[in-house]
């Protein structure tokens, strides 16, 4: 059984196939045989476990599990006490209320890199970092519960599913980790 942790750079589709002219995992060197568990965003960052199980792959990506996600996500603006008490007990989103998660202001963390392209920078909107754990796994769930409470993410980047984490592991780069 295999498991291979990659940081998965902005721009690349979480798909072995390029398509719309967007790269895929098939440009890193990874493995034959090993598959995505789980999704992340052609537009969001950082870890995707890769696996050549069935069984693991549907429990790395089952919400059933509650594996825990953490998530770093730079927004517009400096978020409020009572944003961060909604996204902890849950929002209400078009496909159903998310289950709670912690959600806490964070500063620049101290491993984040810099990201091709740039994020966009505007003087006249402050930005801050919130660290999210959630154990469920919506479409694009970050993003749409920082909007609804009035900070839009600019970027997302996911540290950690489980005890699996981009520790030490560049954009772009992977490796194999115990199941």
């Amino acid at each position: 059984m295999t498991l291979i942790a990659f940081n998965k750079p902005m721009n690349v589709l979480s798909q072995f196939t390029p398509e719309g002219g967007w790269p895929a995992l098939d440009g890193f060197g990874l493995p034959k045989g090993v598959y995505a568990a789980g999704r992340l965003d052609r537009d969001s960052e950082g870890l995707l476990l890769l696996t050549d199980d069935g069984r693991l792959q549907a429990r790395i990506s089952s919400p059933k599990y509650k594996s825990p996600k953490v998530y770093f996500a730079l927004v517009e603006g400096v978020p409020e006490s009572d944003a961060l008490t909604r996204l902890q007990t849950g929002i209400a989103l078009k496909d159903g209320k998310t289950a709670p998660c912690k959600a806490e202001p964070v500063p620049v963390p101290d491993w984040i890199w810099t990201r091709d392209p740039p994020v966009r920078v505007r003087k006249s909107i402050t930005d801050s970092w919130v660290k999210l754990t959630l154990t469920e796994g919506k479409n694009r769930q970050v993003r749409r519960m920082c909007a609804a409470v009035g900070y839009p993410v600019i970027r997302l980047v996911r540290y950690s599913i489980g005890p699996h984490s981009i520790a030490d592991l560049a954009p772009g780069a992977w490796r194999h980790v115990g199941v």
